[in-house]
């Protein structure tokens, strides 16, 4: 299975000679390919076999693999997109991509748990993104290859058929833990929030966050449906007395600060597991993974794909590396 960077002349090669593609990069090089089966999101950011690179030329690829029986294309909007696990592939799994701070984006973030059949079926993708200098200048985007439709808010998903004796399975390497600390939950959902309840006592939470120099590099971890899950810090409005989120927090959810981490790259190498290579088909990494631990140059073991503005593994994930392989009943 093919998971790295190509230029955009091989790119064009490979949609011509019929092959379903799944893509990320930037959109003045998206545009230029030829229509075909493919899906795609604006990213410059990549984990490639050499490391951790930013190219607004090259054109991360992940091919279908010849074990493949089907895969079809689906585009969604902000109120279709509820329907995304009941329209998966009965066996086989589903490749979403949603630009970032879409109203997709958050509807997705906020209410995929109550979507029919949520997680019924596996689901892997990410968030569009762009360079962090165009932030607000230009709109992330995603592609539908086969319309060469471009679309600015919505989603889209190649849903692909495997063979009974294949199964998809998909993965996250979070390298965060809570820590012995503060117990804090919120008294509603959103991408923002100016209270908290620490330990149950009332505050807000910018306050907090100051009076305990609190480092917002560091996320808000839960333990949600077995799994650690990250919120990350965006930002804090010290005029509204507002903290922001990358993703969304949920009422009622304990979540502590995560602890610290020391090396990114070898928490990274000692949480993958040996030998997911082989059979991996897709993977992707955070873009605040990217910059934190400095991955420029620099390895996640052997997994490739786009460095992402969150990454998708059935819901929304923040500061995560996730991954699907493809393996043998």
């Amino acid at each position: 299975m093919t998971n790295k960077l190509f230029d955009k002349e091989q790119v064009i090669e490979m949609i011509n000679a019929g092959e379903s593609l799944i893509l990320a990069g930037d959109e003045n090089v998206l545009k230029e390919l030829p229509a075909g089966a493919w899906i795609a999101g604006t990213i410059p950011y990549f984990m490639d076999k050499e490391g951790g690179v930013s190219s607004c030329t090259s054109i991360f690829v992940t091919q279908l693999p010849k074990c493949v029986l089907g895969s079809s294309v689906k585009v969604y909007d902000t109120k279709s997109v509820e329907n995304i696990y009941r329209d998966g592939p009965e066996h086989g799994f589903g490749v979403v991509i949603i630009p970032a701070s879409s109203k997709t984006h958050s509807s997705f973030a906020l209410d995929s748990h109550k979507y029919e059949d949520f997680a019924s079926k596996p689901l892997i993708g990410w968030i569009s993104g762009v360079l962090l200098e165009d932030l607000g200048k230009i709109s992330p985007k995603v592609f539908d290859g086969t319309t060469k439709q471009i679309i600015e808010d919505g989603a889209v998903v190649l849903n692909v058929e495997l063979p009974d004796n294949k199964i998809a399975d998909i993965e996250i390497v979070n390298l965060f833990e809570h820590k012995d600390g503060d117990t804090i939950t919120f008294p509603k959902n959103g991408f923002n929030a100016k209270e908290a309840f620490i330990n149950g006592e009332k505050m807000n939470f910018a306050d907090y966050l100051s009076e305990n120099n609190i480092d917002l590099k560091l996320p808000l971890v839960a333990d949600m449906y077995g799994a650690m899950i990250n919120t990350s810090f965006q930002s804090i409005n010290e005029d509204e007395k507002q903290v922001d989120f990358y993703a969304p927090v949920f009422e009622g959810v304990n979540y502590k600060i995560a602890a610290q981490t020391e090396d990114y790259v070898k928490t990274f190498t000692k949480n993958i597991p040996d030998g997911v290579s082989e059979n991996l088909f897709f993977s992707c990494n955070c873009i605040l993974n990217y910059l934190y631990a400095e991955l420029e140059g620099k390895k996640t073991k052997d997994l490739t794909g786009p460095i992402t503005f969150g990454e998708i593994a059935y819901q929304l994930l923040n500061q995560t590396l996730a991954y699907v392989t493809i393996e043998d009943v």
